[in-house]
């Protein structure tokens, strides 16, 4: 499982390097926005609130994103990835394919949706 974790290992840092691009993107958007020093009526104010929040749900959500590959990360370097935090079991190559930070084997994170 080696290769597998070394290639997991470099798809979660380029999904962090990538996350940490959006936010700083995003963030210069929302300083653009905000900086601006035209004249604004209660319409454009509105919809810079509008446009704020959207970017702090977006963000928020990559945020949480961000510190998942980080636990993934350091599940690598302790020797513990794909090892279901809930059973121990190994979660398998497949679900960690389609998602590299997954915290649950199919069956426990399955079991905690009907919940």
């Amino acid at each position: 499982m080696g290769d597998f974790v070394e290639s997991m290992r470099q798809q979660l840092e380029e999904m962090k390097r990538e996350i940490l691009r959006n936010l700083q993107s995003e963030n210069d958007e929302f300083d653009d926005l905000v900086s601006d020093k035209g004249p604004k009526d209660m319409v454009d104010i509105a919809s810079e609130d509008i446009d704020r929040g959207i970017l702090e749900a977006l963000s928020s959500g990559e945020v949480k994103r961000l510190k998942l590959i980080e636990s993934a990360l350091g599940r690598i370097h302790s020797g513990h990835y794909g090892n279901c935090l809930k059973c121990g079991t190994n979660i398998g190559k497949e679900r960690l394919g389609a998602i590299p930070y997954a915290l649950f084997c199919i069956s426990c994170k399955s079991s905690s949706e009907k919940r």
